[in-house]
Formats: C-alpha cells, sequence, structure tokens
C-alpha cells in the first residue's frame, strides 16, 4: 500500500511518468508489431480456417476490457477507503479506452460469429455479460459529466463502478454456471494449439502496453489540466 501512495502526489507522477512513457510507448510498437506478425503467419485452422486469426483482436480486446474495469474498481477503493489522490483521476481516465476494448470485443466477435455459427450475435449469457459491461462503461463516465461538482461525482462514480464490478465474475464465469453457444477457456486449460497460443499472448501483453500508455498520457493531461484551472482561477 506505500507504494501505491509514495507516488499519490501528481508532481511525483510527473517525474516518474516522464522517464516511463518512452520506455511504454516502444514497448507497445514492439509487441503489436510481433503479435501482428506472428498472427499474419500462423496456418489456418483445420475448423476454423483463416477466421481464426480474429482470435488475435477479440480475445485480447475482451481481456483488456475487463482488466480496465478491474484497475478502475481498486481505484474506487483507493478512493472511497484511502483517499488516494490520484485515484479518481486515474479511474476516469481509464474509463474510455475500457469502453473503446469493449465495444472493439463485440464488433471482433460478431465478425468471428458470422462464419463460425451463422449469425452475428446470439443471447447468450458471456455475449449479453460483455454487452452489460459496455453500457456500466457508459453509464460511468456519463454519471461523472452528470455532476458538477466533483468531489460528489468522483463519490458517486466510484460507488457505480464497485456495484458494476459484479457483472465481472459473470463475464468470467458465464460459460461455466449456464449452457452457452460461446467457448470456453483454452489457455490455461492447455486446449489452444501452440502454434496460436504464442501470437495470442504476444497481442495480450500489446493491448495491455497499449492501456498503460494511453492511460499514462491522459492521467498526465488530467493533471496539466487542472493546474491550467488553477492558475486560471489564481489570476482571475
Amino acid at each position: 500500500m506505500q507504494f501505491l501512495f509514495r507516488y499519490a502526489n501528481p508532481a511525483q507522477f510527473m517525474r516518474l511518468s516522464d522517464a516511463a512513457l518512452p520506455l511504454l510507448v516502444a514497448a507497445t510498437l514492439l509487441a503489436f508489431a510481433v503479435g501482428l506478425y506472428l498472427g499474419l503467419t500462423v496456418p489456418p485452422d483445420y475448423q476454423q480456417g483463416d477466421s481464426v486469426r480474429i482470435m488475435f483482436l477479440h480475445v485480447p480486446a475482451a481481456t483488456a476490457a475487463t482488466t480496465v474495469y478491474g484497475a478502475i474498481a481498486v481505484c474506487s477503493i483507493l478512493s472511497l477507503v484511502w483517499r488516494h489522490p490520484l485515484s479518481d483521476t486515474a479511474a476516469r481516465a481509464a474509463a474510455p479506452f475500457g469502453a473503446l476494448f469493449t465495444a472493439l470485443g463485440l464488433v471482433t466477435g460478431a465478425i468471428w460469429g458470422k462464419p463460425m455459427w451463422g449469425t452475428y450475435w446470439v443471447w447468450d449469457a458471456r455475449l449479453t455479460s460483455f454487452l452489460l459491461l459496455l453500457f456500466i462503461y457508459f453509464g460511468y463516465m456519463a454519471l461523472w459529466n452528470a455532476i458538477e461538482d466533483e468531489v460528489k461525482a468522483a463519490r458517486a462514480a466510484a460507488i457505480l463502478a464497485l456495484v458494476g464490478a459484479v457483472n465481472i465474475p459473470i463475464i468470467k464465469f458465464s460459460v461455466e454456471w449456464w449452457n452457452t453457444l460461446h467457448q470456453g477457456e483454452s489457455i490455461v486449460s492447455g486446449h489452444l494449439a501452440p502454434v496460436f497460443l504464442a501470437p495470442l499472448l504476444v497481442m495480450m501483453l500489446a493491448y495491455l502496453l497499449l492501456f498503460a500508455t494511453l492511460w499514462t498520457v491522459r492521467i498526465r493531461t488530467a493533471i496539466l489540466e487542472r493546474r491550467a484551472r488553477s492558475l486560471m482561477q489564481g489570476a482571475a
């Protein structure tokens, strides 16, 4: 916990991110280059054909979407319980990226579903709970913008984020709790062939690095905007 508060000061965060951001950008570009190369050069699957390549976009997007929400939930706890100075800023900054990853996961899943299932959409437990995640993201962002008082908005948004976190385990275990059309977990279980596993893991890393990079930039932007408003108010 002390580590989290060590960089709670915005000035300290800015100094740390100055050094970390170039490394994050480089790591993100490298991971995407390697992941896309591996994904484009793997042989077609014996059942899915070339449609299997959509997995390298869909699964990382879905993983990133739930990971981002997990980050928002952690920041919300830090805000409500420990009053971490940057937690509200970090949580709010993460939400648009989570919504984007969720939308990308839904779109790529629909593209894969058409040739595999014969339809773009079914009201499957996994798909429905994942669609609900997108609505939760929208509601979270709308709540931030609906309340003018930032302190009240932060508290209300943090409570909503924690309530919405109930949906994350539902997404994760929906294929086990209900009889669903969506396939179950295949990475840890070893059901995925190594030739497909390598590019999938690299692309998952690339998506998470992309989020870390964009999240850092957005937090820095929010800090600078707050400083600018303070200077303008002081000048007035």
